[in-house]
């Protein structure tokens, strides 16, 4: 069977103020083509349809006119939920939807169910796990401890499970949106840490045929049968050197794994620039990045003027301007985003405390912090449900 593996598609998200439809409704129409051209059986969409839980209009009508198109191809389509996603906003006439054969899971208790397809070799068994927030489905999957390895094992178990009671030489593959360890984050993924862990082990999914998982926006293996496709599109100046395509998996009578990678549009090429001002405007060598979009770091010891303006001139889509002046490590006038910057919200809240208390906090101290910042997430991701 050959399926198509992408994700994080981020429908309405623009990037530095660029809307990104245009670009996003032409990835969409460069896979329907690919699905046709390349004669895939069935495709997986690892979550993150959406960027946030409540969409704009547009990116509601671009995702009606995908499903539509898919299911015009009749090739099977099976989605999950991200984190981005509004699961039950995305699931609403699931079953509906099912009939023409796009198949959406965004429900954590049917983890065990599969989307039943069939090839000359027999069945595949496709298990949708949708984005799993510890806080609100550890009671569901009777887990005592709240975190994401200890939800998506259980998740897994119930896969594995399932996949027991099927005939002999049933192939599975899961569908599932997390931060696998081994995995290369970038700036433009929502954090999703709990209890200071974010990441779950590969072996996670041991049992199944192929992994197809989604919220790494870099494009990724972990191993033969664990991959990222990682986002269409980039969605942040710290993906400048990623290639951004989907998995073409065939996947074998016997469950083996053939992948290749097939590269998505791009809009415009990212590029990250960095000097003084009247240098990079001079510099000979960064005429290739006249058409792309830039990320300017202007290293002036005095900030020049009119910077963006004089910028543009030679570098029309420059989208991004950061200062970083020329200073000595000790420079007490070092900016406090420098300071700041590679530190997570704990490091950032213990910093703060140290600064004003004079002491460093101590190990009860810390873990409050963390439940704070925990409590934080699990309220907006409830929130995200009830809207």
């Amino acid at each position: 069977m050959r399926l198509l593996h992408t994700s994080d598609w981020h429908l309405g998200r623009a990037f530095h103020r660029v809307s990104m439809l245009g670009a996003q409704a032409e990835f969409i129409g460069h896979l329907v083509t690919t699905v046709r051209e390349r004669a895939v059986d069935a495709v997986v969409v690892s979550g993150d349809v959406y960027d946030r839980a409540v969409p704009p209009l547009a990116a509601v009508e671009l995702f009606d006119d995908a499903l539509h198109r898919l299911a015009d191809l009749g090739v099977p389509t099976v989605m999950i939920s991200g984190n981005h996603d509004s699961a039950r906003r995305l699931g609403v006439g699931a079953g509906l939807i099912d009939r023409a054969g796009i198949h959406l899971r965004t429900e954590p208790a049917s983890a065990g169910t599969p989307v039943l397809l069939a090839d000359a070799h027999g069945a595949v068994a496709f298990y949708g796990l949708p984005y799993l927030e510890p806080a609100l489905v550890k009671d569901e999957f009777a887990v005592d401890e709240a975190g994401h390895e200890a939800v998506l094992g259980a998740a897994m178990d119930r896969v594995r499970a399932d996949l027991a009671t099927r005939a002999p030489g049933t192939r599975s593959v899961v569908l599932a949106h997390a931060f696998v360890t081994g995995g290369r984050a970038s700036d433009s993924e929502r954090d999703i840490t709990v209890g200071g862990v974010a990441s779950v082990p590969a072996g996670v999914f041991d049992g199944v045929d192929y992994a197809a998982l989604g919220h790494l926006h870099g494009c990724q293996s972990l191993t033969e049968r664990v991959r990222y496709s990682g986002s269409p599109l980039a969605y942040s100046f710290s993906e400048a050197d990623h290639r951004k395509s989907m998995w073409l998996i065939d996947l074998g009578a016997d469950g083996s794994v053939t992948a290749e990678r097939l590269d998505c549009p791009v809009p415009h090429p990212l590029a990250r620039i960095r000097g003084r001002l009247e240098g990079l405007l001079a510099d000979p060598d960064l005429a290739r990045h006249e058409d792309a979009w830039i990320e300017a770091t202007l290293t002036d010891p005095v900030r020049p003027a009119d910077p963006m303006a004089r910028l543009t001139e030679r570098f029309p889509h420059t989208l991004s301007l950061v200062f970083a002046p020329e200073r000595t490590p000790d420079d007490p006038s070092a900016s406090y985003a420098r300071r700041l910057a590679g530190r997570s919200d704990q490091q950032i809240a213990e910093d703060f405390v140290a600064h004003v208390r004079g002491a460093v906090p101590g190990d009860r101290e810390r873990a409050v912090l963390r439940e704070a910042f925990d409590a934080v997430r699990a309220d907006d991701a409830a929130g995200e449900v009830a809207r």
